[in-house]
């Protein structure tokens, strides 16, 4: 067989191996607690000086 010739062995061969699905896996999902505080009040000009100050820290 010549490189690059089809070949319907390896076709299969391919065929089956995708057509498996792999379920051994844990399926349990991941529970997360906390809490977000989120604070859209403070201008550009007053998060500018928070920063200035962390930065001087």
């Amino acid at each position: 067989m010549s490189m690059g010739a089809y070949d319907d062995d390896e076709h299969e061969r391919r065929e089956r191996k995708n057509g498996t699905v792999d379920a051994d896996f844990s399926d349990d999902r991941t529970v997360y607690r906390g809490s977000i505080e989120y604070d859209s009040g403070d201008s550009t000009e007053a998060l500018l000086d928070q920063f200035k100050q962390l930065q001087g820290e």
